[in-house]
């Protein structure tokens, strides 16, 4: 009774001193991140709180057993040594992951904030948010590997483990290729500037933005937000369109079919006095020209630049109904006609 007592004494003393130490810390962080609000590293390395409170107590456990000497404990004293020991592996790779974590939302976060460039931006988004995942996946495989060697039957079986990595690596190769090729696609993706978060995108008919990359799969959003998963070594095998290459802005074209009698140079000058008080416009460039004539009527064109895809959507919708609305109203006989009934007959 005395011991477990002594136990439970121990147990919140080193609760209590785990979060002092975190508490402490944090205040730390908090008043770092006050004096350099510039800095955005201190303010993301509060979220190793937690983390770090789980390694500090396990840290204590230890202590608080052998000062205790509480029987159980001290009766499987080699299971509660290794348990401890995965714990602090768990809990030491947790805070390693959020302390990288840290590093390199801190670093991109800086660049940002002094670069104008959109397009570089996103492209430093998408490497920041696959080395995260990397980073992630090589500490998990590193702290697993540890953990194993922990136990005595992988230790005496590593000898004959090393000497079968060969073929065991040739047939996880054979059997996940479709999956290391979409890993390798991912790296691709990243560093070769492919594609990036925020791009527009026109894959299988689909228009919409580069939502999430991963280092297997990648999320469009959909001009109705739907949202479409394609593997990322679809972008490295199949033709796609990538509106924000080179830049986000962009040239688009509206299509009227009139008739042969269309005032087509009062209609681009009321074209040319509605583009200035149209938002969408940027005012780079614009057209209007006959592009093809029929036996029923005329094709006319007509062509106008925009920011990015949102603006050259909008600028489109609005100059295709204002020429409507403005030759429905001023000229209406430039409309196409559609002849319904018999051809009049020549009189002999």
């Amino acid at each position: 009774m005395e011991n477990s007592l002594r136990l439970m004494i121990a147990l919140c003393g080193a609760v209590l001193l785990a979060y002092a130490v975190v508490r402490l810390a944090d205040l730390a962080a908090r008043r770092a991140d006050a004096l350099r609000p510039g800095t955005p590293l201190w303010g993301l390395l509060r979220r190793c709180r937690t983390p770090l409170f789980v390694v500090l107590f396990t840290a204590l456990l230890g202590w608080a057993v052998r000062v205790t000497e509480w029987t159980p404990a001290q009766d499987h004293a080699g299971v509660v040594a290794r348990v401890r020991v995965l714990c602090l592996i768990g809990s030491g790779a947790w805070l390693t992951v959020r302390f990288a974590t840290a590093l390199v939302e801190s670093s991109y976060a800086r660049y940002a904030g002094r670069t104008s460039d959109r397009a570089r931006v996103r492209r430093v988004r998408t490497q920041v948010t696959l080395i995260t995942r990397v980073v992630s996946v090589g500490v998990g495989v590193i702290a697993c590997a540890v953990a194993l060697v922990t136990f005595p039957s992988f230790r005496a079986l590593g000898t004959s483990l090393l000497a079968s990595a060969g073929i065991i690596g040739i047939v996880a190769g054979v059997a996940a290729q479709s999956t290391l090729g979409n890993l390798f696609a991912g790296f691709q993706i990243a560093f070769g500037d492919m594609v990036r978060i925020g791009d527009t995108v026109v894959v299988d008919g689909e228009w919409g933005l580069v939502e999430e990359i991963t280092l297997t799969f990648l999320t469009v959003r959909t001009w109705d937000e739907r949202r479409v998963t394609l593997p990322v070594s679809y972008f490295t095998s199949r033709p796609f369109e990538n509106w924000s290459r080179g830049g986000a802005e962009m040239t688009g074209t509206v299509f009227l079919h009139c008739d042969h009698s269309t005032p087509v140079g009062l209609l681009r000058a009321h074209l040319r006095a509605f583009l200035d008080d149209c938002p969408g416009w940027d005012g780079r460039g614009w057209d209007l020209a006959v592009t093809d004539t029929s036996p029923t009527g005329i094709t006319v064109r007509a062509l106008v630049t925009a920011r990015d895809s949102d603006g050259l959507w909008a600028a489109r919708c609005a100059v295709r109904e204002e020429l409507v609305r403005w030759l429905a109203q001023e000229h209406p006989a430039a409309l196409p006609k559609v002849v319904t009934g018999p051809p009049p007959r020549l009189e002999s």
